[in-house]
C-alpha cells in the first residue's frame, strides 16, 4: 500500500478534477473551506464557489436551489453540522424533492479526535439512513473516495458521502479499485465468518483477517462502501456460504453499517451478527489512535468479534 491520505484530501483533489471536466459542477462551503478541501476547488474556480458562511442551514438550501436551476452542486461541512444542524432542510428541501445535490460531509467519527464528544459525529449513517431518496457512500481510502465524487456527480439525486479528517492507510491502487454503485466489493475469500467495514474500518478489517490464519479461521472480507442502498444479494450469499457474519464501523452500532446488515440477515438468512462499533455513548477529546484503542475500533477487536461469532454460528 501506498502513502497515508485523509479521504477529505482525496475529497478536495476530485472536485478540482470534475471542475475541469464540467462547468455545471458547483461547490458550496459553510466557512470550513480549509478544514473540508473545498478550498482547492475555491482556488481554481472562485465563480463557482460559494461561502455560506456559518449557516449550514443556508448552505443546504441554497444547494438545493442551485440543484432546481440544472447546477450538480456539493456541499461541504463537518458531519455535525451537515446532519445535525442542517438536518431539515436536507429531508424537505433536497431529499423530498429528490433534488441533485451531493453532501460531502468530512471529519465524521472518532476521529476527529481533540476536537471532542460535541464535533465527533457518531450518528449520522443512522439519520442519513432514515431519510428516503438519500444514498450514503463511505469509502475507505483516497483512491475509493474519488471514485466516489466520481459516480455522485453523475448520479441524479440526493447523495452523503462520509469523509474523514484523519489520514488512512491506502488499501486500494488505481488498478485495483473496482468501484461500482451500490455493489459491496469482496477483497479477500473466506469460509469461516465474513467481515463487512466500511470507512476506515476496511483496512483494519484486513488486518484483522490476515492475524485470524493463525488461530485457523478464514475470514472474508467486503468493504461496503455504499450503505444505501446496500447490497443485500452480497451479503446475503456471504452469509450463507460462511455462516457468521461481523460488521465494523466509525459509528455508533446503532442505526449504521451493523444494523443495517441485521435487517438484511434477519430477513433472509438468520446468522450470528457481531457489530464492531460505538456503543451507546458519545465520544472524548484525545489523539485519534487513542480514542480508537478506548472505543474498541482496532483489528483486535474485530478479531475478537470474529471469533466470537464463529464460536456461536450453527454446525
Amino acid at each position: 500500500m501506498s502513502a497515508n491520505i485523509a479521504t477529505r484530501d482525496a475529497y478536495g483533489k476530485a472536485l478540482v478534477d470534475l471542475g475541469r471536466q464540467n462547468r455545471d459542477i458547483v461547490v458550496l462551503d459553510a466557512d470550513l473551506s480549509t478544514s473540508t478541501k473545498t478550498a482547492l476547488f475555491a482556488k481554481e474556480f472562485p465563480d463557482r464557489f460559494f461561502n455560506m458562511g456559518i449557516a449550514e442551514q443556508n448552505l443546504m438550501g441554497t444547494a438545493a436551489g442551485l440543484a432546481a436551476s440544472g447546477k450538480i452542486p456539493f456541499a461541504s461541512t463537518f458531519a455535525i453540522f451537515a446532519t445535525g444542524r442542517a438536518f431539515e432542510p436536507i429531508r424537505n428541501a433536497i431529499a423530498y424533492p429528490k433534488l441533485n445535490v451531493k453532501i460531502a460531509a468530512t471529519h465524521a467519527g472518532l476521529t476527529v479526535g481533540e476536537d471532542g464528544a460535541s464535533h465527533q459525529c457518531l450518528e449520522d449513517i443512522a439519520v442519513m439512513r432514515a431519510v428516503p431518496n438519500m444514498t450514503i457512500m463511505c469509502p475507505a481510502d483516497g483512491v475509493e473516495t474519488e471514485a466516489v465524487v466520481r459516480a455522485a456527480a453523475a448520479y441524479k439525486g440526493p447523495v452523503y458521502i462520509r469523509l474523514g479528517r484523519a489520514k488512512v492507510p491506502m488499501v486500494y491502487s488505481e488498478e485495483s479499485c473496482s468501484f461500482e454503485w451500490g455493489k459491496g466489493i469482496t477483497l479477500r475469500e473466506g469460509s469461516d465468518v465474513t467481515i463487512i467495514a466500511t470507512g476506515i474500518m476496511v483496512s483494519m478489517a484486513l488486518e484483522a483477517a490476515e492475524d485470524l490464519v493463525s488461530g485457523g479461521i478464514s475470514a472474508r472480507v467486503i468493504d461496503m462502501h455504499t450503505i444505501k442502498p446496500i447490497d443485500r444479494e452480497l451479503i446475503v450469499k456471504a452469509a450463507l456460504e460462511t455462516g457468521a457474519v461481523v460488521t465494523a464501523e466509525e459509528h455508533s452500532v446503532i442505526g449504521g453499517l451493523g444494523s443495517a446488515v441485521a435487517e438484511v440477515l434477519g430477513e433472509t438468512v438468520p446468522v450470528p451478527v457481531i457489530r464492531v462499533g460505538v456503543e451507546d455513548t458519545f465520544g472524548e477529546s484525545g489523539t485519534a489512535e487513542e480514542l480508537l484503542i478506548k472505543y474498541g475500533l482496532t483489528p483486535g477487536c474485530i478479531m475478537q468479534a470474529a471469533e466470537k461469532a464463529v464460536k456461536i454460528k450453527l454446525p
